[in-house]
């Protein structure tokens, strides 16, 4: 039975044949034959993949694919064509809301040199956390990228223009979170599992009392599934606070004022639950604005506490695999490239990390408001 992506270059081959496509002539698009044959957009581009490799199309970005002005002897061409190789030349787009030195520039790293290694081509364009930002990104790289990379921005609701390039099939890989219901690939830590053995630590080591801090966990899977598992670990004994409604950290949100107006929440947080020792920031930067305002006097941790040769990492955290998020990135969607099925869910490892023990007098790492 002829592979889909077959049918499509029989279909195109015929055409040749019988002088309905000539050279010169504009071929059918990605989308056109997708709707025609009833595929998706991944198998469509590989057709016309193969047709390019065949050396009976060529592909011009912005304008479309069409047949080549010489066309070699059809006498003796034969479908399946010759597939095609792995591309060397692919483009890929990473859109991120932002970098740091406690999550991102690993990732980017990563990327950037899995790229490298197979000769594709990496543009790179931050959102700032704006959804808007996001759209326009996803808008204007489509036409000029073959595929995507998204770190999605945290948000209320899902990026349109995101979600439409999905459901029409064209290659998108997902970091760091995933879109729930929707059908994309994507890559990240088992947060879930990752949240509930940090709190697990936290319980053993004989904390009681321990408080989830966030911004609003609404439609950002990664906080979703830190509070689940947060939640879960509790299962056995043990009281859990909530305090999920900071927002000086989002992407975007962190100014002065901001920072000040989250100091005085967590203040008033401390204040009423003095009985809490232990908090679980879901992110770094939360974990020393909660430990600025503890002066020490509390157990902190957190996702992703970067460290240095010298002084260690400051807080017990969860180390994720980002270099391995981004490999991985740019393996699944090359293999969506070429046409092959990929996984929606590839989960990373992570670790536990223990905080140095002298860490404190290697300098002052709280924010400055």
């Amino acid at each position: 039975m002829a592979l889909l992506y077959e049918r499509i270059c029989a279909h195109v081959l015929e055409q040749l044949r019988r002088g309905a496509l000539r050279p010169g002539d504009r071929v059918p698009s990605e989308m056109e034959l997708a709707a025609q044959f009833s595929v998706s957009r991944i198998t469509s581009k590989r057709a016309l993949e193969v047709l390019r490799e065949a050396g009976l199309v060529e592909r011009i970005r912005g304008k479309g694919t069409f047949v080549v002005r010489r066309l070699p002897d059809l006498t003796d061409l034969s479908v399946p064509l010759r597939p095609a190789p792995r591309r060397d030349a692919s483009s890929i787009a990473l859109i991120v809301p932002d970098m740091s030195e406690a999550y991102g520039l690993d990732l980017l790293n990563a990327i950037e040199e899995r790229c490298a290694e197979y000769g594709a081509h990496l543009v790179v364009r931050r959102t700032h956390g704006r959804q808007s930002d996001e759209e326009k990104a996803v808008d204007s790289l489509v036409a000029t990228v073959d595929g995507l990379i998204v770190f999605p921005v945290h948000g209320d609701f899902y990026n349109a223009s995101l979600l439409r390039q999905v459901l029409d099939g064209f290659p998108v890989v997902l970091v760091d979170r995933h879109l729930s219901g929707i059908p994309v690939a994507a890559v990240h830590t088992d947060n879930v599992a990752a949240a509930r053995a940090l709190t697990t630590r936290l319980l053993d080591q004989g904390h009681e009392h321990i408080a989830f801090v966030s911004p609003p966990p609404v439609n950002t899977s990664s906080i979703e599934d830190r509070l689940e598992g947060f939640r879960a670990a509790f299962a056995g004994g043990g009281q859990p606070y909530e305090l999920t409604d900071l927002r000086s950290t989002l992407p975007g949100s962190t100014t002065t004022e901001s920072v000040r107006a989250d100091l005085d929440v967590i203040r008033m947080f401390r204040d009423r639950m003095p009985e809490v020792t232990a908090y679980f920031a879901c992110e770094y930067n939360l974990a020393r604005m909660v430990d600025r305002v503890l002066g020490g006097d509390r157990v902190v941790a957190c996702f992703d506490s970067p460290g240095d040769s010298i002084g260690g990492p400051p807080y017990l955290h969860v180390r994720q695999n980002q270099a391995e998020m981004g490999r991985r990135a740019v393996d699944l969607l090359l293999a969506q490239l070429r046409g092959e099925p990929v996984p929606n869910l590839s989960l990373v490892p992570f670790e536990i990390v223990e905080p140095a023990p002298d860490f404190r007098q290697y300098g002052d790492r709280h924010p400055t408001v």
